[in-house]
């Protein structure tokens, strides 16, 4: 059956118990007790079909597998622990000694020290290239580039790639393309209708919607979940928890409705913050002045997406560094948190926080300045929200 998104985002799941509950069940369970030994065999063996240990699959998860990938419009999806296990298991499943990938030079920091870093401990290189420069992309690519790897809109400056794009350039090199949906989600953007092979997601932010558990997942053909990424989690362990599983389907149910309206308020508040004389620059692909607003438009469903940063005036990296602090420090409301896709607003310093394990120079090159400030906007009223950020910038003024 053919459901609307918003349907699917409350009836996909595994098939009820013969107990008959309405709400989905939560499975706590290391093992499963097996019909017989020879069933057992076929079921450890993959002939079967049936659940053998709780590093393998669980109900609960699976509910949660399904859901999200009726709603990428994928075949299928397989969940981890968390957003980062997701990309370890995207490149433990794809990539090899001597295997190359391309990466967006503003992804998330912790992933660009993984590809960049750690992978390449074990002979995976990497070139990093602007998020936005499409002939960059083209010149990186080798004949051996397996993975290009892309996160839109970025965190934090809200960058928007071309999926279509990137997809014919992954394509005709014989690569996979992998796209990070964490902060659009499918509420506005599904990546695979573009061309995207993989789509990648922390269930910690949006998903689940209440910073409450973590969680991840990889959305993407049967083929691809099977044969390269189910092998290395029952393998490598990065399991994600029946009741984390449980957490973050419940969440889905309301997805649509929380993600529509925290980006309406993030368009309200980037269009104030504009207008802050303490404010130099506002990111937010809702605006029309957002390098990539018409792009963004056709990709995101109209919707700019939840989250807002800014840069406040300064002359120099340390001022810039004080004056951003100061109107963090100055929050009554809104929670100074690392987190974002929250119920609540949640507000980051990423230059010190999330990208804080990168070098200047990468910082620099993402377009992390000392001076920005992360906003992920929450369902609080608008009026209250500007009223707790002005209390900082007015005082640098």
């Amino acid at each position: 059956m053919a459901w609307h998104p918003e349907t699917a985002a409350v009836r996909v799941a595994v098939p009820r118990s013969p107990y008959g509950e309405n709400a989905e069940a939560l499975y706590l369970t290391s093992g499963y007790v097996q019909p017989s030994a020879e069933a057992a065999a076929a079921r450890f063996a993959g002939d079967e079909d049936g659940y053998t240990y709780g590093r393998y699959g669980n109900p609960t998860t699976a509910s949660f597998e399904q859901r999200l990938a009726a709603l990428e419009g994928t075949e299928a999806a397989i969940a981890t622990s968390s957003g980062m296990a997701a990309i370890l298991m995207l490149a433990l499943g794809l990539l090899q000694a001597g295997d190359h990938v391309v990466c967006s030079r503003s992804m998330f920091g912790a992933t660009i020290k993984l590809i960049g870093s750690d992978l390449a401990k074990f002979g995976v290189q990497a070139t990093f290239v602007p998020q936005t420069d499409l002939d960059a992309w083209r010149a990186a690519v080798t004949p051996r580039t397996r993975l290009l790897l892309a996160e839109t809109p970025t965190n934090p400056l809200t960058e928007v790639c071309d999926i279509a794009a990137l997809a014919d350039i992954a394509h005709a090199a014989g690569a996979w393309l992998a796209v990070d949906n964490c902060f659009a989600t499918p509420a506005l953007q599904r990546p695979a209708a573009f061309g995207a092979d993989i789509v990648i997601h922390s269930g910690t932010k949006f998903l689940d919607g209440q910073g409450r558990v973590m969680a991840g997942a990889l959305c993407a053909s049967r083929a691809l979940v099977e044969e390269k990424f189910l092998p290395v989690l029952r393998s490598a362990g990065m399991t994600l928890a029946p009741f984390n599983a449980w957490v973050v389907l419940k969440g889905l149910e309301t997805l649509h409705l929380r993600v529509r309206a925290q980006s309406a308020t993030a368009l309200a508040l980037a269009q104030w913050l504009q207008a802050h004389p303490a404010v130099a620059r506002v990111h937010h692909p809702g605006l029309p002045g957002h390098p990539q607003h018409a792009l963004a438009m056709r990709q995101q469903g109209g919707c700019g997406g939840a989250i807002v940063s800014f840069e406040v005036k300064a002359t120099s990296p340390e001022e810039g560094r004080a004056r951003a602090f100061a109107v963090l420090d100055a929050l009554r409301l809104a929670s100074l948190s690392t987190n974002l896709g929250d119920t609540k607003t949640l507000c980051s310093h990423p230059a010190s926080t999330s990208h804080g394990r990168l070098t200047e120079a990468q910082r620099q090159a993402a377009g992390i300045t000392q001076a920005l400030i992360r906003v992920s906007v929450g369902l609080e009223h608008l009026d209250d929200l500007t009223a707790d950020l002005a209390r900082g910038l007015d005082a640098l003024i």
